[in-house]
């Protein structure tokens, strides 16, 4: 049982950066941005070809660097070329297919058996002490904390501020003198950093990037965020931020645990949308739960 919940956990800090990123993008500017699986698997990828460079330390920047660079294209085809947001997202991530194979040497998979990573490397530095075997679960819960950090301070500041703005009411940002193009520019190029590192930890962690390795994952990530929300109900920064990495821990173990008995891998896209729908329609079917509890009672009469 320990080590299924150890794996949950790792695994859901490593996709809650993901989550973290949609939290920005989706909950706070009001953008739906559907680039999210290229965008992680270029983080993969990038990451990946570093590491197997002998730069394991500067893959993790390498890899922010590609996503920041993905956001900043997706936000640019939808401010300055007129793209819907949603279809801007979806030619990003049909583009970036192409793009990570490019990164990839024209393969679908690379393999990392023999690559230093910053996993190997931390291994190596807590070897014959007894979280030696924890490497996986400190790197993960290390990069969650400063990035959860990072997102708490960040939104606090007066970009920020203006990045919230902007997804409650464009048009008073506009008024206002703030240029919603920039805090659209800036709040998706921030959320593509997070992707592109949730994807690189991942990789390493695997020792391997396959070209699917991001397929659903903004699938996932919605469910997550909407499992969090539903957990932690707060107008309170700090713990809406938590929200999404208790969200994130919940969505694996589900998964784990359905892997655990035996699911074939194929049913595994069913219950991530099986799980989404609980999530959406648990509230409101919560909200409705009294009057369906009278209408029965007064049937019964």
């Amino acid at each position: 049982m320990i080590p299924l919940l150890q794996t949950a956990l790792e695994l859901g800090l490593i996709s809650s950066l993901t989550v973290l990123a949609l939290f920005l993008s989706y909950s706070m500017l009001n953008v739906c941005d559907l680039s999210t699986d290229g965008c992680f698997t270029l983080g993969a990828t990038v990451g990946a070809v570093v590491a197997i460079s002998g730069h394991p330390y500067l893959s993790i920047a390498a890899a922010m660097a590609a996503g920041v660079l993905s956001g900043f294209v997706t936000a640019f085809l939808q401010t300055k070329m007129g793209v819907d947001s949603l279809l801007a997202g979806i030619l990003m991530n049909t583009a970036l297919y192409s793009v990570n194979i490019g990164i990839m040497g024209g393969s679908s998979l690379l393999n990392m058996n023999k690559t230093t990573t910053v996993f190997s490397k931390l291994h190596s530095f807590f070897e014959n002490t007894p979280v030696s075997e924890s490497n996986k679960l400190i790197v993960a819960t290390t990069a969650v904390i400063a990035v959860a950090a990072f997102l708490y301070l960040f939104l606090k500041t007066r970009i920020g501020l203006a990045i919230r703005a902007t997804g409650n009411n464009p048009e008073m940002v506009r008024s206002s003198s703030i240029n919603p193009v920039m805090t659209t520019i800036v709040g998706l190029c921030v959320s593509g950093s997070f992707t592109a590192l949730s994807g690189c930890l991942l990789a390493q962690s695997q020792k391997s990037v396959n070209i699917d390795i991001g397929s659903g994952m903004v699938t996932i990530a919605l469910a997550s965020l909407l499992i969090g929300s539903t957990f932690i109900r707060s107008r309170r920064m700090g713990l809406r931020i938590a929200g999404t990495v208790l969200g994130a821990f919940v969505f694996r173990l589900v998964y784990t645990i359905a892997l655990r008995f035996n699911m074939p891998a194929y049913m595994l896209k069913l219950v991530s949308s099986v799980i989404v729908i609980l999530a959406i329609s648990g509230p409101y079917l919560k909200s409705r739960y009294p009057e369906l509890a009278r209408r029965l009672e007064k049937k019964k009469c």
